[in-house]
């Protein structure tokens, strides 16, 4: 039986939830400016301003509408990700301010950054997502090479540092990208899932990820996920900001031949073709840039 959704207005902003929920804790930290209430995730996240200062609170606790599980399990796994954002804390990365329990659930406080989701499917969804001009993941693929190839070396860099402190990437995809148009630049949002290397699949096709990003092993049940496998995420990456997403020809792609080359050998079906590290790809990838 479907129940009646339930609509929250805090100062000028409306959301819905399947159930109520105690928000009190949230309102007493300023106002707050946005929700963004259409995550499967089982995290609801808001836009809170503070005497001028812009905070970032992702919490788990509540049941948003798009979600099916249990609320415990949401508030477990926010939790345990904390540690990564510490372990992992670098330039490229939104920085964490705070985290704690509340009396129904567990908030992370994040410093606000004015970026767009370049995956806005609450806003942008199916087709829109490439065609809308308002759409950021249509915006951004207008920009000029220059800024698109910045924005990949932010993402490289960044997972090269994940490389090298003992970590892989998981659930790492476009959603996971905030892009500052105003200042161009690029920030990763979200590394929840995020594991200590090397890992193994333990859910099977079903894992976490975007079928656009995620490597062969990360839809078979006891594959191992390591370096190879960020090194095909990365070249996923590549091919949805300067090519044809899942489309791997020639003709979608807007860099150059010897970056096409980087990209295709990345995303390789056949893991031992792939690049061996992240910091391999990346120094083919800087190759190709100045050739």
């Amino acid at each position: 039986m479907n129940q009646q959704p339930v609509t929250y207005t805090m100062d000028k902003v409306s959301f819905e939830l399947q159930q109520p929920h105690d928000f009190t804790w949230l309102q007493s930290l300023g106002t707050v400016f946005c929700a963004f209430g259409q995550q499967d995730s089982g995290n609801i996240s808001f836009g809170i301003e503070n005497n001028g200062t812009k905070i970032f609170v992702k919490y788990a606790g509540c049941r948003p509408m798009s979600f099916s599980g249990n609320p415990i399990d949401a508030i477990n796994r926010l939790r345990a990700a904390m540690p990564l954002y510490t372990i992992l804390e670098n330039a490229n990365l939104i920085k964490l301010l705070d985290h704690y329990e509340t009396g129904n659930g567990y908030a992370a406080i994040f410093e606000w950054f004015p970026g767009e989701c370049l995956h806005s499917h609450w806003l942008f969804a199916g087709i829109a997502k490439h065609t809308h001009p308002d759409s950021p993941f249509y915006k951004f693929k207008q920009l000029p090479i220059a800024k698109r190839l910045q924005s990949l070396n932010t993402i490289y860099e960044f997972h090269e540092y994940v490389e090298a402190s003992g970590y892989v990437a998981v659930d790492f995809y476009d959603g996971s990208l905030l892009y500052d148009f105003s200042m161009d630049e690029m920030k990763i949002c979200d590394i929840d899932f995020y594991r200590p290397a090397p890992s193994v699949n333990d859910m099977g096709e079903g894992f976490w990820g975007a079928t656009r990003s995620k490597s062969p092993e990360e839809f078979t049940l006891g594959a191992p996920l390591d370096a190879r496998t960020n090194v095909f995420t990365m070249g996923a990456i590549a091919f949805g900001l300067l090519g044809g997403e899942m489309d791997h020809s020639f003709s979608q792609w807007e860099g150059n031949r010897s970056l096409y080359e980087v990209a295709l050998r990345a995303v390789s079906r056949d893991r031992e073709l792939r690049y061996p590290t992240i910091q391999a790809f990346k120094q083919a990838w800087d190759a190709g840039v100045n050739s």
